[in-house]
């Protein structure tokens, strides 16, 4: 009798740590990586948006939402960092390509290509037995064995470059001569009905559905266009956000933050300051209003085409019975964009946009052949309580929405604000999977090669509920984007913003209780502040951060590194051309002057 009383505790105890654990399923899970491209703090209706996504929302549901997680300030560093688990100057990408300057670009940790000495978290599943696919955007280099097919993907469609148009295959700027595609290493020509969040994920279920025949779990990591410029959607989409800006960003700004403390999203007396780049709506004439709330609503639709094309995904799960067993994580790769200039649909604008293939008229905005972005005032809105946008380190710039749920995890409808960084994902990951990152079992090294190690950590223990925490009052993250620069420790931040929008000095925030970053501490506290500028000189040298000249500006930079690469080759034929015919015109001039000689 007591045996049996001993085995019914035995079973009782083992039950309840399984229900307290994040997997309630007995096999490897499989995992959906979702990233949103600029998507911003508050653009989901979950953290205090207008824009409805229904089917995020019950992935929320289903799960744990982080409100003090922090990525990259602009593309492919924070993809780099999200794969590998490592800081970007470590990656090899430490800014975007476009972006970086000459004489940084001819160092190797600065070639904006992601580095062979770090290895992905889909080369580490392969060799976990998963599946791993990848269907969207990725950034991180061209040439055929930097491509995603060549960095532990078994199945990829991806566009290499920064971004691209939503409806076709054409190039987004001068910067490309074309956009490219390419599917398992190959060029890839896009279908005549492409839109790029309905074809991701018609692309993922082709994918996973090819291998259902097998037990392997899958790895499907889906880095959507949306919301990247060109900001496009479908007609039905935009339709329902037709008058929902028409009060301009201020209002919105102030309704989203009402409605994030509402949510619990950010404390109940979060200030909020507004940003010098946010011109004053009422002062805008009715055309300028409505022609940026039209603006404003084309960029809702995509966020909604995506959650609708997301959902599409959970119900093909459903369907063939592996919802069950799937985790999902959704983020961004950083915050919104300001690229919509006041001056969008001026007639020199449109000029250069016609050249491109493109037009900014009011009644096509986001259509096929439209050319669209926010501005400053509502890519503020869309981080809305925080401050700054992309490129920046403000809050704005880096902290964005991120979610870990699916019916095997065992918490649900929980909100965390505890710290967590894009390097954290990776590890969290392969704690999911149950595997190990060969640095700490094979000494730094992998496929023959010495690798970076991970500088992440595992969320898990939140998302388990076993702790509150991974990172203590004491541990120091720093980060660094073209000059721009910030430092996490505990609930403190220290800020260097350079540039059109920053001061290029240090400042001092205390981001649990004020997170918009509106009261500067640095005279109230400075030797909080000087121990934090220590721990950031101290990143700097142990990741090499490079400096960049006091004139730099990322505007700038991309424009000149554009006309190299697109008409560097049209430079060099015509030097050529010159080089030729100045033989010839020298003896011309020779003759001339003999002739009038004689």
């Amino acid at each position: 009798m007591r045996q049996r009383k001993n085995w019914v505790l035995a079973f009782s105890l083992l039950l309840t740590l399984g229900q307290s654990s994040l997997l309630n399923a007995q096999q490897s899970p499989n995992i959906v990586l979702i990233l949103a491209d600029d998507l911003g703090f508050s653009d989901l209706a979950s953290y205090g948006s207008e824009i409805q996504t229904p089917n995020i929302s019950a992935l929320a549901e289903q799960g744990i939402s982080f409100t003090n997680y922090h990525t990259g300030a602009n593309c492919a560093p924070s993809r780099a960092m999200l794969l590998t688990g490592v800081d970007s100057h470590r990656t090899g990408v430490p800014n975007i390509p476009e972006m970086i300057p000459p004489e940084q670009a001819a160092q190797s940790h600065y070639s904006g290509i992601l580095s062979h000495n770090v290895v992905t978290v889909a080369t580490l599943l392969q060799d976990a037995g998963y599946h791993t696919y990848l269907s969207g955007k990725w950034h991180l280099g061209q040439a055929p064995e930097k491509l995603p097919s060549s960095r532990g993907f078994e199945r990829t469609v991806t566009l290499a470059d920064s971004g691209a148009d939503n409806w076709e295959q054409k190039p987004y700027l001068p910067i490309y001569k074309k956009a490219n595609w390419y599917a398992d290493g190959e060029e890839y020509q896009l279908p005549d009905d492409f839109y790029s969040s309905r074809f991701l994920i018609d692309k993922t279920i082709e994918f996973i559905d090819s291998n259902r025949a097998d037990d392997q779990p899958f790895f499907a990591y889906v880095p959507f266009q949306a919301v990247h410029i060109p900001v496009q959607a479908p007609q039905e989409f935009i339709d329902r956000y037709e008058d929902v800006y028409s009060d301009g960003w201020t209002v919105l700004r102030e309704q989203r933050q009402a409605r994030a403390i509402e949510l619990g999203v950010v404390p109940a007396d979060t200030p909020m300051v507004q940003m010098a780049s946010t011109e004053d709506w009422e002062a805008l004439g009715p055309e300028r209003q409505a022609y940026e709330a039209k603006r404003m609503a084309v960029y809702g639709a995509m966020v909604e085409a995506m959650d609708h094309h997301i959902g599409r995904l959970v119900e093909y799960l459903k369907a063939i019975g592996q919802y069950d067993n799937t985790v999902f994580i959704f983020s961004s790769d950083n915050g919104a964009e300001a690229m919509g200039k006041p001056e969008q649909n001026s007639w020199s604008n449109r000029r250069a946009m016609a050249s491109q293939g493109y037009n900014t008229d009011y009644e096509t905005l986001g259509l096929k052949g439209s050319f669209n972005a926010i501005n400053p005032g509502f890519s503020s809105a869309a981080a809305s309580p925080l401050a700054y946008y992309k490129f920046y380190v403000g809050e704005g710039g880096l902290r964005v929405p991120m979610i870990i749920a699916g019916e095997p995890v065992a918490i649900k409808n929980q909100l965390s604000n505890a710290s967590a960084y894009v390097t954290d994902i990776t590890p969290t990951i392969l704690a999911l999977a149950g595997t190990q990152h060969p640095h700490a079992r094979n000494k730094g090294w992998y496929g023959g090669r010495k690798i970076e190690p991970m500088i992440g950590r595992s969320l898990m223990p939140l998302v388990e509920g076993s702790s509150e925490a991974v990172y203590g009052p004491e541990d120091a993250v720093g980060f660094e984007l073209a000059g721009h620069a910030a430092l996490f420790m505990g609930d403190y931040k220290i800020v260097f913003n350079r540039g059109t929008q920053g001061d290029s000095q240090w400042h001092l925030f205390n981001i649990q209780i004020d997170p918009g970053e509106t009261t500067d501490l640095s005279a109230e506290n400075p030797l909080q502040l000087q121990r934090m500028l220590r721990h950031y000189q101290q990143y700097v040298a142990d990741n090499n951060v490079l400096l960049v000249a006091d004139n730099y500006r990322h505007e700038i930079q991309v424009i000149l590194n554009a006309l190299h690469h697109v008409y560097r080759d049209n430079i060099l034929i015509f030097i050529l051309l010159l080089l030729l015919i100045l033989p010839f015109w020298v003896v011309y001039q020779s003759k001339r002057k003999l002739k009038r000689a004689k």
